[in-house]
């Protein structure tokens, strides 16, 4: 590379998935498409980017994610102001109001994706991620509720992750949480010197978000502060007991958590977050609740919903530590050739051979001129195949092709030559002998 020449790095907190990671993705994205589909769940999918006024609306103005993290621009060609979706749920509550998706029908939904926000990347925390949720619309009860846990819960039981415990509360109506904000302000402002400046800045505009603050020196001075639990009405604490007997019901255990808010404005009743100690700072791994407000906040007609969003790459992370998965099997079969006619007849049979469902490598010079057998060989026997097979010039002047199994497994490493025409029973009949094809 000459010096002229500029060697770029991809965007900080924007990460690559490389081959070593893929069987982590494929595993979890596989789980979670059965697991939906097994509790009625349809997919779902809607633009990476949308409206900005969309997510100012729903998240909330005065939230961290719209004041300091949206990856926000104007469209140069009409002057719209345009976000890359830093969540889930507004945009899909914005197809689901503007496709009429409710009309005399509740929607079990479910969709996978990247979000973006402006954030400071550390493990766990990334300004591109990736995330899995669920969304249940036009349900009212804590059935739907707890079936939402549920699915989170069969999903860490697929993966084989453990100890992953479940925080809730239950933050109210709006009148109730008016009646406690005004609550909050007055304590906090007679700790107005324990406070730091965002929560000094948050005081008035927001001041339940001081309560999921993570600064230590303020802890004890929140943890002293109103409860909102003590200000719910009838309906809400019928409605959170009712959770709390599902839960206990099939067997989910629980911890209530009463400075647990979540951060986006559209929550009511239930709010929950699954939370793992093996992840440090970043430990929620699922989180979720009840956003009954937020169809009619976005001009659709009233519906209740909730839903959760779940955390691919802190998944992952758990899974790496807690149930590694092992290094992917190679292909089937590595087709080597020499000569025309070899590299020809390679190209058709590979074909044949991936039409009755074996993985085939064909060999392809990386040099740009053929590549010696001894060089061939070597790519075949690090590509993890069984078996490799030699479409040399004397095999195919013969109609035949050697075949030669590359692992001890398979065959005990014996090389033969048959016809050509007998290749693809001859494999499969190889194959269903070895342990390594159950």
């Amino acid at each position: 590379m000459s010096e002229t020449q500029e060697k770029f790095s991809g965007v900080k907190g924007m990460n690559d998935m490389l081959p070593v990671d893929g069987a982590y993705w494929e595993r979890f994205e596989l789980a979670a498409r059965g697991i939906a589909r097994a509790y009625g769940y349809s997919e779902v999918r809607t633009p990476i980017v949308e409206q900005t006024r969309l997510f100012k609306r729903s998240i909330g103005e005065v939230t961290d994610i719209v004041e300091k993290e949206m990856y926000s621009f104007t469209d140069a060609l009409n002057g719209e102001e345009l976000t890359l979706r830093p969540e889930g749920t507004a945009a899909v509550v914005r197809s689901v109001i503007e496709h009429n998706l409710l009309y005399n029908t509740p929607q079990r939904l479910w969709y996978m994706g990247p979000m973006f926000r402006h954030e400071r990347p550390q493990r766990g925390r990334y300004r591109q991620f990736h995330q899995f949720c669920i969304e249940a619309l036009g349900f009212a009860g804590p059935d739907v509720d707890v079936e939402i846990i549920l699915v989170a819960r069969r999903l860490f039981e697929d993966l084989g992750l453990e100890n992953i415990r479940l925080e809730i509360n239950s933050i109210g109506q709006p009148d109730e949480r008016a009646r406690h904000r005004a609550e909050l302000i007055s304590y906090f402002s007679a700790h107005a010197g324990l406070l730091d400046a965002d929560a000094q800045r948050r005081l008035h505009s927001n001041p339940l978000r001081i309560l999921d603050t993570k600064n230590p020196v303020m802890q004890a001075m929140v943890d002293g502060a109103p409860r909102l639990l003590e200000f719910l009405g009838p309906a809400s604490l019928a409605h959170f007991e009712g959770f709390q007997a599902l839960l206990k019901a099939v067997g989910v255990e629980y911890r209530i958590n009463p400075r647990l808010v979540r951060g986006l404005d559209y929550y009511n009743l239930t709010v929950f977050e699954w939370v793992s100690d093996t992840l440090g700072a970043q430990g929620t791994v699922c989180g979720g609740g009840r956003y009954d407000p937020l169809i009619a906040m976005m001009g659709g007609r009233g519906a209740p919903a909730c839903g959760f969003a779940m955390g691919i790459e802190r998944i992952i992370d758990l899974m790496r530590q807690q149930a590694p998965l092992e290094p992917e099997p190679g292909c089937d079969v590595y087709l080597m050739h020499q000569g025309e006619d070899g590299a020809r007849v390679a190209l058709t049979v590979a074909e044949e051979l991936r039409t009755v469902g074996l993985d085939a490598i064909l060999h392809c010079s990386a040099e740009g001129r053929a590549s010696s057998l001894k060089a061939q060989m070597k790519r075949a026997d690090a590509s993890g195949a069984a078996f490799g097979l030699i479409f040399g010039e004397e095999e195919v002047a013969a109609g035949e092709v050697s075949v030669k199994a590359l692992r001890e497994s398979a065959s005990g490493g014996a090389q033969r030559r048959i016809r050509i025409e007998r290749l693809v029973e001859h494999l499969i009949d190889e194959m269903a002998g070895s342990d390594d094809f159950e």
